[in-house]
């Protein structure tokens, strides 16, 4: 009993340092692992190798992957290649079906580049699509708010889901396969929770021309087929990181075919090829330009590489001590444990806002349960990681800083925010669990 309060304490000390003090959730997952380790009788000495262990081995799966995804969302921002992005979707799409392309270009855009800033980057879409057709502005916003959020929580090379995959040992090619087939739906029913304002009275944007969604869709076949090169960068790594789990559980003898896409396809060199191809993209844009858009990335980048780092040795400290006989289930039941992730998760993220925090907290505090929750084996594992990514969506509201990114993009109130835009992702996230339980189930 004693042991499960250090823990809940350890939780609510994440909490209220990220929430009510803002001390950097760094420096919250670092202090709870200390906190953590003395409690349960760790040595000063053995905490610290656990510390630093858990931060390396972490970081030595997924450090280089975030740092080249950071480096791609930066180049298609910079590069206008977002905007390339959305003029496509639009123009496969149409007008009448637009709500439904905002909702498909969140999706795909959010898989390089951070969700809160690809929607401060895209929010002029939603406004001049409102005022062009006479639809409410939040059927526009929340349909590409949603389809963001959606790839936010599930899709590497997003931190919170790469985080997870390297905390619960997940092959990346795995969870990229599944994580698509969880992704989809819940970014879907965003769609379909906004569509339920679409017939409101519009919200006055003065300040935004209806002109700008027609200079979008004006494009000739030639500058379409150009545009559609902007969606290789994210396309290209994961049909390698495909490929490559193809390979390796098909049974043949070694081959050079197989070699080069076992090598092309794991997850650094199909990164890195991303970021050539953004190069090429942008070879028209001075170097020094372009050695500037390299180092915002890695100022990105270091943020979240600290933060996992950090969240790796919570949960080495955590799954040094044997939490399965503290937390022990007499009948290990693999749903209830699937579902128990989630609703921590969603606790977490309820509670302090940050879905990446949510997911680091939750990964680390379930890794020594796996085995006792009935899911240590390694689908175990993976559904584990989209049932967290579930619960890591469920409830976005005015703690979350992409909450307030929305709402005050899209010139709403809160009452307007909460009925709207957090309503969509706890539907959100009961759709992804919901999926996860449905397709583990298929697989026994």
């Amino acid at each position: 009993m004693i042991s499960l309060l250090i823990i809940c304490l350890a939780v609510l000390l994440i909490i209220t340092g990220t929430l009510k003090l803002k001390i950097d959730p760094f420096l919250m997952l670092l202090i709870a692992a200390i906190f953590s380790g003395l409690c349960f009788g760790v040595s000063p000495s053995d905490l610290v190798v656990l510390i630093t262990t858990g931060f390396g081995q972490t970081l030595s799966s997924i450090g280089i992957v975030i740092v080249l995804g950071a480096v791609i969302g930066v180049f298609l921002e910079k590069s206008n290649g977002i905007r390339h992005i959305v003029t496509t979707i639009l123009s496969v799409f149409g007008n009448k079906n637009a709500g439904l392309a905002l909702n498909v270009t969140g999706f795909f855009t959010a898989i390089p580049v951070f969700c809160d800033a690809a929607f401060v980057i895209l929010s002029a879409i939603p406004k001049a699509l409102s005022k062009k057709t006479g639809s409410h502005v939040i059927f526009y916003g929340v349909s590409l708010a949603t389809g963001l959020y959606a790839a936010h929580v599930f899709i590497p090379p997003t931190p919170g889901p790469l985080a997870a995959a390297a905390i619960l040992k997940v092959p990346l090619s795995d969870l990229l396969k599944y994580s698509f087939l969880v992704a989809i739906p819940v970014s879907f029913v965003g769609f379909v929770s906004a569509s339920f304002f679409k017939s409101n009275k519009a919200v006055s944007q003065d300040n935004i021309s209806g002109l700008e969604v027609e200079s979008l869709m004006e494009t000739n076949d030639k500058d379409l087929k150009f545009k559609w090169a902007y969606f290789l960068p994210i396309l290209v790594p994961i049909l390698l990181i495909g490929v490559a789990s193809f390979f390796s559980i098909k049974e043949s003898s070694v081959s050079i075919l197989k070699s080069v896409f076992l090598f092309l396809g794991n997850p650094i060199i199909a990164t890195l090829l991303g970021v050539f191809i953004s190069y090429l993209l942008s070879w028209s844009t001075p170097k020094e330009q372009k050695n500037g858009w390299v180092s915002e990335a890695l100022k990105q980048a270091g943020v979240i590489i600290l933060i996992t780092g950090a969240g790796g040795s919570f949960g080495a400290v955590l799954k040094s001590i044997d939490l399965s006989a503290i937390i022990n289930f007499n009948s290990a039941n693999p749903y209830l444990g699937l579902l128990l992730s989630f609703l921590f998760a969603a606790l977490i993220k309820s509670a302090q806002g940050s879905s990446t925090v949510a997911i680091l907290t939750t990964a680390s505090f379930v890794l020594p349960l796996l085995n006792s929750f009935g899911i240590g084996d390694s689908i175990g594992r993976l559904f584990t990681v989209l049932a967290i990514g579930s619960g890591a969506m469920t409830l976005s509201h005015v703690n979350d800083s992409y909450f307030w990114v929305v709402i005050k993009s899209l010139g709403l109130n809160v009452r307007q925010g909460i009925t709207s835009f957090s309503l969509a992702t706890l539907f959100q996230g009961i759709t992804g669990i919901a999926t996860v339980l449905v397709l583990y189930a298929l697989l026994q």
